[in-house]
């Protein structure tokens, strides 16, 4: 049990280390490109990186404690908490952009940043590993989170680059954070679900579990 859970500890450890970085670029380019869907990004890598800090916390009190630690669960429960809370804050600017007006929205800088992000995620995934999934809730969690996290910068570049091309349609801009938004808040979810169930079992719940 002990070199899966250091194996845990540092792909956690390097994952959280590219999503910093990651974070970094969307915020400044968000703000500076005035996108909401780069920022919805960069607030979805943040509620994601706070559950990975909290993630390998739990991986060195169950290493103590032992397999029927239900602190991976009870991570994977605050994760989607924490998710749920940006759904609401993204989807709540969007729409006030799209009711009162959208700023000009500079493309090129989304697109780019954006793109990268996506890669950087791809990136994580692979490090995490496919068997990730299977090794307990938290671990999925955290691989749908950042395979997600991906497909989702891979829309706001697209988007970035629609708005590149013709110069305007800034809207667009609004729609996908909503669009991120909802990604995130189906996601959390399905966690949360998931989390409840485990929690009324009284077991901490793997892969197998879940059907």
């Amino acid at each position: 049990m002990a070199p899966a859970a250091l194996s845990q500890r540092r792909r956690l450890s390097i994952l959280l280390g590219l999503n910093a970085l990651t974070i970094v670029a969307l915020v400044v380019v968000g703000f500076s490109a005035h996108s909401l869907g780069v920022l919805a990004a960069g607030g979805d890598y943040a509620a994601d990186s706070a559950a990975i800090v909290l993630g390998i916390i739990a991986v060195t009190i169950r290493e103590r404690v032992g397999p029927e630690s239900k602190a991976p669960t009870i991570v994977a429960l605050i994760n989607s908490g924490g998710l749920l809370v940006v759904t609401v804050l993204v989807i709540v600017g969007a729409v006030r952009r799209l009711l009162h007006g959208t700023p000009v929205i500079h493309g090129l800088p989304v697109l780019v940043t954006s793109g990268i992000a996506a890669i950087v995620m791809v990136a994580g995934a692979l490090i995490l590993g496919c068997d990730a999934g299977s090794e307990d809730l938290h671990m999925r969690s955290v691989l749908l989170d950042t395979v997600a996290d991906a497909v989702t910068s891979a829309a706001v570049a697209v988007t970035g680059a629609v708005i590149f091309v013709v110069q305007g349609r800034y809207w667009l801009d609004s729609v996908m954070a909503v669009l991120v938004g909802l990604i995130i808040g189906a996601g959390a979810t399905r966690l949360l679900i998931d989390v409840v169930r485990a929690l009324r079992t009284g077991t901490p719940l793997e892969l197998d579990d879940d059907d």
